[in-house]
């Protein structure tokens, strides 16, 4: 009988991602429907609960601990091991500029804050949590993720947007690549801790060089530009998320990459998309100069 994994966000970002790679492995894959489902029954028989729920930045403080306990209990009573995907958030403007698994969670900000809770949680909690901590996605269709909506959304003009320095090292992750690194993981939880902290390398790639894989993957000429924070910042008194998206700014300049030494160690045979392969596909929604892609803002 093959394993079974429940989603919860099968709808979003790395949820879509990750169902795909579950079901392509072989996993029996239950997709969780809020509206309707109650969560302790659908995770009853399940192996894994992948937790990829992540409301709007303004519904965090509101949403963010009741979700996690609901999360949690189902997997105290279902026996379930808990993965997620983890960000960038806990560690803060003051951090080092390598994250690891020893790296403090020393974040000042909100929703930073907020993360650290969530974490210290599901640490507390006893259940099997393995979170794959990554940076910014890039992925294969429009999601209003911030390489989508903002920086590659002029791409098919030649135009590629940097909300910071463009020499500041960024870590990203491709999302089939992260998702299939989620499979290989829940597949070697019966070796894993109670708590695992596992980051996911992906890629790192500042503004500049970033602007130059573009350049080659599409084969075509991409001038980088610096994006201005000033619409958003006259936005916030009245559009809750863009001081949600100001709070986070800084890792926009921040350099910073993701120590791989865990994950190769803990997956020695994973081999990653070529970043420039990576890049045409997360692209290839938006290379015509005369037919942009419609997008909606969305966290």
């Amino acid at each position: 009988m093959s394993p079974t994994v429940l989603i919860l966000g099968a709808n979003g970002r790395f949820g879509r991602n990750a169902a795909e790679a579950f079901w392509n492995a072989g996993w029996t894959v239950r997709r969780f429907d809020r509206a309707h489902d109650d969560l302790n029954t659908a995770a009853a028989g399940t192996d894994v609960i992948l937790n990829a729920w992540n409301p709007p930045y303004p519904d965090w403080a509101a949403q963010v601990p009741a979700l996690t306990r609901r999360v949690i209990d189902a997997a105290r009573t279902s026996g379930a091991s808990v993965l997620m995907p983890g960000n960038v958030y806990v560690f803060g403007a003051d951090a080092p500029a390598v994250f690891g698994p020893a790296t403090p969670h020393r974040a000042a900000n909100p929703l930073g804050r907020i993360r650290i809770g969530m974490e210290a949680a599901y640490r507390a909690s006893g259940v099997q949590t393995i979170i794959l901590r990554a940076g910014d996605f890039l992925d294969t269709e429009p999601s209003g993720n911030w390489f989508d909506k903002v920086l590659a959304s002029r791409i098919g003009r030649g135009v590629f947007r940097w909300p910071g320095d463009p020499d500041a090292p960024h870590a990203w992750a491709y999302l089939p690549d992260m998702a299939r690194a989620a499979v290989a993981l829940a597949e070697k939880r019966a070796d894993l801790a109670r708590f695992e902290d596992v980051p996911y390398p992906g890629y790192t790639l500042s503004g500049n060089e970033m602007a130059a894989a573009l350049a080659r993957a599409t084969g075509r000429p991409v001038r980088l530009r610096r994006m201005s924070w000033l619409p958003l910042r006259l936005a916030r008194p009245f559009w809750p998320m863009a001081r949600h998206l100001i709070e986070m700014s800084y890792l926009w300049s921040k350099p910073h990459r993701i120590d791989p030494a865990r994950f190769r160690e803990l997956l020695p045979e994973y081999r990653a998309t070529p970043p420039e392969t990576a890049l045409r596909r997360a692209v290839s929604f938006d290379i015509h100069p005369d037919q942009p892609v419609a997008r909606t803002v969305t966290a």
